[in-house]
Formats: structure tokens, C-alpha cells, sequence
């Protein structure tokens, strides 16, 4: 069931609802990154976004 699993962006607490945190009404969003794949062709712009990401923090 961990791919059912939400957290909330506000508080951090974890839910199976879909939609708000019951809590405090937060966005919620899926806490596991994405599966990695040496075959996957998208790979040279997730890690050209997550360059650009770094080098704006």
C-alpha cells in the first residue's frame, strides 16, 4: 500500500486521502521519487532540471 501514501506540503504528516491534508488542509503530494531508469529517453532533461534546480538554491 506505500504507493497509496500522501504527504502533506504544510505539516509533513502522511495520509491516504488524495485531495487536502484532514489535519490542516494542505496540499498533498506523493512522497516516492520516480522509478530510475538507465533506459529512459526523458533522463538528459530530469537531470538538466535538477541541475538548474540545485544551482538556484
Amino acid at each position: 500500500m506505500v504507493w497509496l501514501l500522501r504527504q502533506c506540503t504544510k505539516c509533513g504528516r502522511y495520509t491516504l486521502r488524495q485531495d487536502r491534508c484532514p489535519v490542516c488542509g494542505g496540499a498533498v503530494k506523493i512522497p516516492h521519487p520516480a522509478k530510475f531508469s538507465m533506459d529512459d529517453r526523458y533522463r538528459r532533461y530530469k537531470l538538466k532540471m535538477r541541475r538548474m534546480a540545485r544551482a538556484e538554491a
